[in-house]
């Protein structure tokens, strides 16, 4: 019991490191304007993780929970970096609707009583979140950090480590983070392939 104990806080130790590594060169590149983050994506990925904190807490995820709590403070500073750094908004009809289901899912676990049912639909939302993003990095693949989502992804998996109970509502929206973030990378990595050969 105490050595699992102990290998879970290990875990939680170099997920957290994974991300501050992650996020303190991400922050200083995009104060340097090397890199500009959607707003909606970031502000929609804040407010997820947030309230994905409060129920694996609450499904007594111990210190895998404390990552995501950590990283969820952060994911809404690089928001409003990202709002204070843009100079090109470029906010679409759809960015809002996935904001508006960002904020949808207090209301649904109010509702439901039951923090998975807050889960998947932040899960889900978090991936959309992904959308603007996507559709950004596709057509400038430079203004986007792989390196950040690269150490995202294997965060996430030591994240998952480090869960003290493992249930739907704990390990669903690590797990699909990590895959995205893993997903993102690559796509950024072959447009800017794509983009060198054409040019």
């Amino acid at each position: 019991m105490i050595g699992t104990l102990l290998s879970k806080e290990a875990f939680g130790a170099v997920a957290l490191i994974l991300t501050f590594a992650a996020f303190y060169p991400y922050i200083g590149s995009i104060l340097r304007d090397e890199t500009r983050p959607h707003v909606f994506s970031w502000s929609i990925w804040g407010i997820g993780t947030v309230v994905v904190f409060i129920a694996q807490l609450l499904d007594g995820g111990g210190v895998g929970a404390w990552v995501i709590g950590v990283s969820g403070i952060i994911t809404l500073y690089v928001a409003v970096l990202a709002w204070i750094k843009s100079r090109d908004l470029s906010i679409v009809r759809m960015d809002w609707v996935f904001l508006v289901l960002a904020f949808s899912a207090l209301p649904l676990w109010f509702f439901t009583e039951t923090a998975l049912s807050a889960v998947i639909v932040l899960t889900l939302v978090d991936l959309l979140g992904f959308g603007p993003s996507i559709r950004k990095a596709y057509e400038i693949p430079h203004e986007e950090n792989a390196t950040f989502f690269g150490i995202g992804a294997l965060r996430n998996m030591f994240v998952v480590l480090a869960l003290e109970n493992y249930s739907w509502t704990t390990v669903l929206f690590p797990a699909a983070v990590g895959i995205a973030c893993g997903l993102f990378v690559l796509l950024i990595t072959i447009r800017r392939r794509v983009l060198a050969v054409e040019t």
